[in-house]
């Protein structure tokens, strides 16, 4: 009903009505309530459900990881708060937004239908449709609510408890509510604050037999402390409208319903201390809507009653109640209602006390454990811990004081087996119980009683359940969380047992039920709670004067008790006896200490409880160390020496413990199931157990434990990647130790060393403590037997190191990764640590690094060679023919071969290179050199530079030659890649170590600023949030790379740019640190002899070095240091060098190219130098000009960023240089530069017309062939530009054109080589290398007067040798292998193979057979199914195409390129070039007559030719190959009649031939050669009739020997052959030209070819009829009998045709036919083309 105001004065007076009933009745009936309406709320408008319920399940998973320093914000695990924060930190908060809601329909609840079963029903009909609309009644209203997700910090939040949490601001907002989870999985997480909470759900009650009254039914709920009424605890939550606590609850009336239905949860915050007489009352009553004179409201109708202890166990639960309808006797609640004793007068029962009341209870409680073994075990300390009065009642049992120990013990052993969730609950109490069992000697009934193994082995069992169990999180490293964080926040020394109180203080005795929630003192709950909230967040008792105690222990300490209030864990901190003042006495001898109790129950471990002991032994290893720490603290031993802190059967103990655990491991790595994980785990645990007693024990003590180690490690294990690889993984932790400089002793002499960090070491150190100048330079640089002793740590690393890299053997490359990466990973941590900032401090460490040069210089060979990967055009390495070298990732062989040397002595200089050792190394991969670089690097940099350049004024020429390859590797490895690669590195290069790459790349960089933050953040992940964590959770050390393994994750733009950035001050930094030390051997060679060989080695450094991309900082520096060179030692330089020489020049030459101003003045001024030295030193001029034009022939063609206008620039500032030096001006040198730059100027412009063919490859193929053939006299340009062109076709894979341009390069070097010398194995000449290509020919020499080699630098270049030939074949092999043309490689190797033997190299001699067998064997196997080029006639005609109008040309494609396919693409290309509509492609192959085109269009004729053979060419032809190689004529057919229409009747139907012959034979060295001459022959039918049958006869041949053979071919083949409804088949072409004998005698011969060709074909007919009926299956006889059928008739129809003779022709014909079949066998039906054709 809707009254509204406007309606006038009778509404008016309806609505006063209605107010004032409205009112009367809130007033009596208004604290009652009844269910109204509901509405349904679907969440998939907020979450994206298809990852909710994906993501759910994965959180499921993850309960519990967060117990090493996740966030907490509420509660430090509360069950509630850990799924939901989890769920948010999985993502699916972070799909939503807040989102704001309106709900404007609301359905009527009805009083019948209010359970959950009826509630689901209603959902289910929501979800399906839109019945439920109609079925239910809807109500108007309006209801607006946002659901948001929450924030990282909640202001003014109030937990379950209605406690409110810091921050709580003093001004009133509106509070946020925290509700409790009850999971539908149980979440494992342990207690770690007070929650004591009860939830009483009443569900049902019948009263459908009570009296007529009891309709309106409502129960009141009250928890009792005792029977009177005044005893209701105000303990119930209240609603958020109303007081925070009740005495009552009411729950809401059923209107008219008998049995009703509840929906009410009531919440109780349970005293911490229940007896007997708590418990919930029920009472129920009819509540009279209408009011009668003098009745109440309420009329009672009965109670019922459920008390909350059960044997002084928390009653929780599913219970029926009976209902009492009368007063309840006294004393009631001592029993439950159902077992109530017989009373006087007996109770009156509703039902005849039968339940008739539903209710389930449930409990939060940390107090209660809920589980009968823990129950049981609490109990039991209990009794120990304070007085009791035996019998004591345990559950259902009581035990007596004699039966106590047994009990207890039995407890123990039971204590695994009670529930994982309330064992997971209670887990840090039931530790701390059981460790304060194992040290706490126990009085019973006067006995002394000893627990110590018993509790022990509990704790051994429960470790190793908690394990096993899938429901609980491990960390990565597979520990268990639970226990992680309980010995990281949790575990304190069990505290030494207090006087039990005198016996006259009843007071003071402890309840039983704190127990279960306190520790050992019992002080009462709300104490301890009270002391939480006043505590400070550090420890009280730390702040006494510790000024000389020892830092780390201290350290060690106050980070693990500080911060506790940001997770509430900071009740367990309560300091009672944390630090005894300085009274207290210390222990008696008697008592015992735990960390030396554990220790002694780990050595006598025996069976099953050692193995798991060991299995998880970082747990053990853990609360050692914290014992220890706790116990040094507190017994103020810090001031004592280290040797004395602890017992010496405590160090026997670890001894033995680490002994075991070495032993233990090895023994699992020979196992034959090969446990190697678990054995790794164990041996990690053990590492960071001896780092820590490194800060807590005698140094000396546990550097003979790592020795031991190491040795017994070697004497078990006989793999050794495996051995080394354990030792690695436990040095590198070892050394990752905050004091390891200090450790390994890294000042050198003595008056600049810090206070030793342990006495026992310095002491006897000091001595030994030599000063630098003492020692001889060169060892320092090595891996000495006093280095080792002197630094031991950092010996122990240098040796394994060295072992793996020197190692061979399966997996050894991961181990040389990981060797090299624990290294690189120390430096980093060095120089990030602000400990390690000043210059002085870091000499001392590079100091203490220099072994690792002499350990990376005899590595050498196996580093990867960055220069061969890269592949850079023009990019050359070592000498001859490197360039095409094999093993791209290795280095070359010469240079391997002259490093081979002696692997640990180098000072073997005098041995001659070929008598050295051949060793295979196991080469290491890009990243490990990356970061071996990386670290030599860093050392030189900071090493002391004066000691740098005596070591290298000492050492021999072969060292230096090393450490120039060395520099040489590092250029092209920190090359600047830009951002392109930096986005698109390999996912593997990001997943290892990234971060601590970027850390030591950066602090190669000197970062500082955004960058050094930037990577600061890197650090460490998500520990900003706990301060004092990050010092000692050791297991997220930044030194360990474990955290990386996972971590790739989208980059932005902003961290693109951040990484480019760094990358590129690292390519620079790099660079510069490697000219330092060039400039370093350069000054240090000119004092010896041998400079000319180092000359040339840091030439190659520096030529290698300009290019690779490099900064404009770098190159400035790189110029200046080239001048100097070209200034110092020109004469060597021109004389020497010529080849780095012609490097140089085409280096330079690009960076005159450049965009840069700068790097175009610097590269200007350095060529003008070359060029002005190469005049005056040898007047060598010649030469430079020779390599400068070359240079630049050779960028033209290779280089696509190459920009003529800067270079055009340079080149005239090089000219004004020339004309305004003075003092070359009475020189000829000013004009020879002038004409040198007129001919770099030609150059330049053929390469502005290659710009505009950049598009078109076959114009672009064209130009470059013409500016080669221009060079025709000028040989080395020549070949430039053969191989620009060989270049160009490898980008486009045409491999064999590619191939082809190297052997027309290498004829010519052939050519001018005859020329030079007269060896037999020498090639004469082109000539040669007639059988590789006919157009090779080309190369010859033109005449000897016209050039003389060897003058005026011609023929100079690198090319013009022996190696050079041999270079450039070997590059042209491996090219026509990879297009397949494998007959060419061997005649291509034919040439080779003398000069190899004439220089007997069996090296190349092994590889160049190995590599022809595979050539040989890929023929063999490939056989038919290789692919060769596709062919095409290309006709252009129309005056657009300029040159090319009317020219023809025939183009070869890749192999089964179709005729749309280059159709398609010509069109596409001049369609952009003249616009799409006015290009058109002619469909048809006949003849193009001109003056019917159109003059503004472009025409394009493309026809499919095929090869063509004369007769006497196909018997020399007889491979596949040979058919397809060599080609020069093609051959193409256009069908016509006499009328002009293309197709016609059999007899009018003729054919023309055309056969094309191009200009050079293909493969050629550009894939379009011009048609230099056209020849066609015509076809009359007859003969257009025996070619086709011809070649049908062929096909069915072909079908029928097919090996193996193919039936659906076959079937194929004879379906076109013998099927019935062939149009124009055989026997139509029979009746047409052999019905009747020809009237003209001409056409006799071809009557009777044809007629024969019939005869031969009816016969393959019949074989291939009769082969089929082998090959057939079972269901294809009915098609074979057709077939057959078939063939029988088109046979008889044939029969008369073919036995008809033409008598004129009878005696010759006999003749004939023999030869001409014999013939048919043996040749295609192309050789009959000709004949016909003489016969027509």
């Amino acid at each position: 009903m809707v009254i509204k105001e406007s309606d006038g004065g009778k509404s008016k007076e309806k609505i006063e009505k209605l107010k004032l009933q409205a009112e009367s009745f809130c007033q009596r009936l208004g604290k009652y309530r009844m269910p109204f309406a509901w509405a349904p709320i679907s969440l998939t408008s907020f979450f994206n459900v298809s990852t909710l319920d994906r993501e759910v399940t994965d959180v499921e998973s993850m309960i519990g990881r967060s117990s090493v320093g996740e966030r907490r914000t509420l509660s430090q695990s509360r069950r509630l708060s850990e799924r939901a924060l989890s769920l948010e930190e999985n993502g699916v908060g972070s799909n939503f937004k807040a989102t704001p809601m309106t709900i404007n329909s609301f359905f009527k609840q009805e009083g019948d239908r209010l359970s959950d079963e009826d509630l689901f029903k209603f959902l289910a009909d929501y979800k399906r449709s839109s019945s439920l609309q109609r079925r239910v009644k809807s109500i108007p209203g309006l209801l607006r609510l946002e659901i948001s997700p929450a924030p990282e910090i909640i202001n003014c939040c109030l937990t379950p408890e209605m406690l409110p949490v810091k921050p709580f601001p003093e001004n009133r907002t509106r509070p946020h509510k925290e509700i409790l989870e009850f999971p539908i999985r149980e979440v494992y997480v342990p207690h770690t604050v007070y929650r004591n909470l009860l939830y009483v759900y009443p569900q049902r009650l019948n009263f459908a037999n009570k009296l007529a009254s009891a309709r309106n039914i409502t129960i009141k709920i009250q928890f009792m402390s005792g029977e009177d009424a005044s005893n209701a605890m105000p303990i119930i939550f209240g609603k958020s409208n109303g007081p925070e606590f009740l005495q009552e609850v009411y729950t809401a009336v059923t209107y008219h319903n008998k049995s009703p239905d509840f929906y009410e949860e009531v919440k109780i915050k349970l005293p911490a201390k229940l007896t007997v007489h708590h418990h919930l009352l029920f009472t129920f009553y009819h509540i009279s809507c209408q009011q009668k004179q003098g009745a109440s409201v309420e009329s009672l109708l009965g109670y019922s009653w459920l008390p909350i202890l059960l044997n002084e166990r928390l009653q929780t639960g599913s219970y029926c109640l009976p209902v009492a309808l009368e007063k309840l006797p006294p004393n009631y609640s001592m029993h439950s209602a159902e077992k109530v004793p017989l009373q006087n007068p007996p109770i009156k029962w509703a039902e005849g006390h039968k339940g008739v009341f539903n209710i389930e209870v449930q409990a939060v409680s940390s107090v209660h454990t809920q589980d009968n073994h823990l129950e049981r075990f609490f109990t039991l300390c209990h009794s120990l811990e304070s007085q009791v009065t035996f019998p004591i009642r345990v559950l259902d049992q009581k035990i007596s004081e004699t039966s106590l120990e047994h009990e207890l013990k039995l407890s123990l052993i039971c204590l695994n087996s009670s529930r994982l969730e309330p064992l997971v609950l209670f887990l840090h109490l039931v530790l701390d119980k059981l460790f304060q069992l194992s040290v706490q000697p126990m009085v019973i009934a006067g006995q002394t009683a000893n627990f110590s193994q018993f509790a022990f082995e509990s704790v051994v069992a429960i470790a190793n359940s908690l394990h096993n169990s899938k429901d609980l999180a491990k960390d990565q490293h597979g520990r268990n969380c639970l226990l992680a964080s309980y010995v990281h926040y949790v575990f304190r020394l069990p505290e030494p047992p207090r006087d039990s109180p005198k016996s006259g203080a009843p007071a003071g005795l402890p309840d039983p039920r704190y127990h279960t929630f306190g520790r050992t003192s019992a002080a009462a709950v709300s104490s301890k709670l009270l002391q939480a909230r006043v505590m400070s967040s550090s420890n009280p008792d730390l702040a006494g004067p510790h000024c000389a105690a020892d830092e780390e222990v201290k350290n060690i300490m106050s980070s693990k008790i500080a911060d506790r209030n940001c997770n509430r864990m900071s009740y367990y901190c309560s300091g009672n006896n944390d630090v005894p003042s300085s009274t207290t006495a210390p222990r008696p001898a008697s008592k015992k200490h735990f960390h030396e109790e554990l220790a002694l129950q780990m050595v006598v471990s025996t069976g099953m409880v050692r193995e798991t002991v060991f299995k998880y032994a970082w747990f053990f290893f853990e609360l050692l160390v914290k014992s220890m720490a706790q116990y040094v603290h507190n017994m103020d031993k810090r001031d004592n020496f280290r040797r004395t802190r602890f017992s010496d059967r405590f160090k026997d103990d670890i001894t033995t413990i680490v002994n075991v655990v070495t032993s233990e491991t090895a023994a699992l790595l020979v196992k034959p199931q090969k446990e190697n994980e678990q054995a790794e785990k164990m041996n990690i645990s053990l590492a960071f157990f001896l780092y820590d007693l490194l800060s807590l024990m005698d140094r000396g003590f546990v550097f003979n434990l790592i020795k031991h180690y190491c040795n017994q490690l070697s004497a078990k294990l006989n793999n050794l990647p495996m051995l080394i690889s354990m030792r690695l993984e436990f040095l590198r932790i070892l050394c990752s130790h905050e004091h390891y400089l200090n450790l390994n002793l890294f000042f050198m002499n003595a008056d600049t060393a810090p206070a030793s960090p342990c006495l026992s070491i310095s002491s006897q150190n000091s001595s030994s403590c030599s000063s630098f100048q003492d020692q001889k330079i060169a060892s320092m640089f090595d891996l000495t037997p006093e280095y080792r002793q002197q630094h031991f740590l950092t010996g122990l690393l240098f040796t394994e190191l060295a072992a793996a890299l020197d190692a061979e053997g399966e997996g050894i490359s991961k181990v040389q990764r990981k060797a090299v990466s624990a290294v690189h990973s120390l430096l980093s941590s060095h120089d990030l640590d602000p400990r390690c900032v000043k210059p002085e401090v870091k000499v001392k460490i590079a100091a203490l690094y220099l072994p690792l040069v002499g350990i990376i210089l005899d590595a050498l060979p196996q580093l990867y060679d960055f220069t061969a990967a890269d592949a850079r055009s023009g990019k050359n390495r070592a000498n001859g023919s490197d360039e095409e070298q094999e093993g791209a990732s290795a280095i070359n062989q010469n240079v391997a071969l002259a490093i081979a040397g002696n692997n640990f002595n180098l000072k073997t200089s005098g041995t001659m290179l070929s008598s050295l050792p051949y060793k295979q190394y196991n080469m290491l991969n890009a990243d490990t050199t990356r970061n071996l670089m990386i670290c030599f690097l860093w050392i030189m940099k900071n090493a002391d530079q004066t000691l740098i350049r005596k070591w290298i004024a000492d050492l021999p020429s072969m060292q230096l030659n090393r450490i120039l390859d060395l520099l040489f590797i590092c250029v092209s490895c920190f090359e600047y890649k830009g951002k392109q690669s930096s986005d698109k590195v390999s996912t593997q290069v990001l997943q290892k170590s990234r971060d601590v790459k970027a850390r030591l790349e950066e602090a190669l960089l000197r970062g500082e600023g955004a960058r050094g933050e930037m990577m600061k953040r890197c650090r460490a992940p998500g520990n900003d949030r706990f301060p004092g964590l990050n010092e000692n959770l050791r297991w997220r050390k930044e030194q360990t790379h474990w955290r990386q393994a996972n971590e790739k994750q989208d980059k932005t733009k902003a961290e693109l740019d951040q990484e480019a950035l760094i990358s590129g001050n690292l390519a620079t930094e790099a660079n510069l640190i490697i000219l330092d030390m060039q400039e370093n051997i350069i000054q240090a060679s000119s004092a010896l002899d041998c400079k000319d060989s180092l000359l040339g080695g840091v030439l190659r450094v520096l030529v290698n070095s300009l290019s690779c991309d490099q900064s404009t900082t770098y190159l400035t520096h790189c110029f200046a240091t080239l001048r100097a060179l070209i200034a110092k030692f020109g004469d060597l330089l021109f004389e020497e060098e010529v080849e780095q020489c012609a490097d140089l020049c085409q280096r330079v030459l690009h960076h005159c190219s450049s965009s840069m101003d700068v790097t175009r003045t610097q590269a200007c001024a350095t060529l003008y130098l070359l060029m002005r030295f190469s005049f005056g030193a040898t007047s060598n001029f010649a030469r430079v000009k020779m390599q400068v034009t070359m240079s630049l022939a050779s960028l033209v063609g290779k280089a696509p960023d190459f920009n003529e206008e800067y270079l055009r620039r340079s080149l005239r500032t090089i000219l004004a240089y020339a004309e305004e030096d003075t003092a070359m001006q009475a020189t000829l040198f000013p004009t020879q530069v002038e004409e040198l730059l007129c001919n770099l100027n030609s150059i330049l412009y053929d390469t502005v017309k290659m710009r505009e063919f950049q598009e078109d490859p076959e114009m672009l193929m064209d130009l470059m062939y013409r500016i080669a053939k221009s060079y025709q006299t000028s040989p080395d340009l020549r070949l430039t530009w053969l191989q620009n062109m060989a270049e160009k076709h490898m980008k486009k894979k045409c491999y064999t054109e590619a191939a082809m341009c190297l052997v027309h390069a290498a004829a010519l070097v052939a050519e001018y080589l005859s020329m030079l010398e007269d060896h037999s194995y020498l090639p004469v000449g082109s000539v040669s290398f007639q059988n590789i290509s006919s157009n090779v020919l080309e190369e010859s020499a033109v005449s000897d007067d016209t050039l003389s080699p060897d003058e005026d630098g011609v023929c100079s270049g690198r090319y013009f040798t022996e190696s050079g030939l041999v270079g450039l074949l070997e590059h042209a092999a491996e090219l026509f292998s990879t297009g397949g043309l494998y007959e060419t490689v061997n005649e291509v190797y034919k040439l080779v193979i003398p000069i190899l033997e004439a220089h007997r190299d069996f090296r190349k001699l092994t590889s160049t057979h190995d590599k022809l067998q595979k050539a040989f064997d890929s023929i063999i196997s490939k056989g038919h199914k290789r692919m060769f080029g596709t062919y095409f006639r290309v006709g252009f005609y129309g005056s657009k195409f300029g040159d090319l109008d009317e020219q023809e040309f025939v183009y070869k494609e890749p192999a089964i390129t179709k005729l749309p396919e280059i159709s398609h693409r010509l069109e596409g290309f001049y369609g952009q070039c003249f616009g799409a509509e006015f290009v058109e492609v002619i469909k048809d192959s006949a003849p193009v007559d001109k003056t019917k085109l159109d003059p503004n269009k472009a025409y394009i004729q493309i026809t499919f030719v095929e090869p063509y053979f004369d007769e006497y060419e196909m018997k020399d032809r007889v491979t596949y190959f040979e058919k397809n190689f060599n080609l020069r004529r093609f051959m193409y057919t256009t069908p016509f009649t006499l009328e002009g229409r293309p197709r016609g009747e059999l007899h009018e139907q003729y054919r023309r031939n055309t056969v094309v012959t191009t200009m050079h034979a293909f493969p050629y060295i550009k894939t379009r050669i011009g048609v230099i001459q056209k020849e066609e022959f015509v076809l009359t039918p007859i003969e257009v009739a025996i070619e086709d049958m011809k070649k049908k006869t062929l096909q069915l041949a072909v079908a029928i020997n097919q090996e193996p053979p193919d039936a659906k071919m076959l079937q194929m083949v004879l379906q076109g052959s013998v099927g019935a409804t062939v149009n124009q088949g055989p026997l139509e072409v029979a009746q047409v030209f052999l019905a009747e004998i020809p009237a003209d005698p001409k056409l006799y011969r071809h009557h009777n070819k044809l007629r024969l060709c019939f005869k031969e074909f009816i016969m393959r007919c019949g074989e291939a009829v009769e082969k089929n009926k082998r090959l057939i299956t079972a269901d294809q006889r009915e098609y074979q009998q057709e077939l057959k059928k078939n063939y029988n008739k088109l046979k008889e129809n044939l029969r008369p045709m073919i036995e008809r003779k033409i008598p004129e022709l009878y005696k010759p014909i006999f003749r004939i036919e023999s030869s001409k079949r014999d013939s048919f066998h043996r040749s295609s039906f192309r050789k009959c083309e000709t004949q016909l054709s003489q016969g027509s």
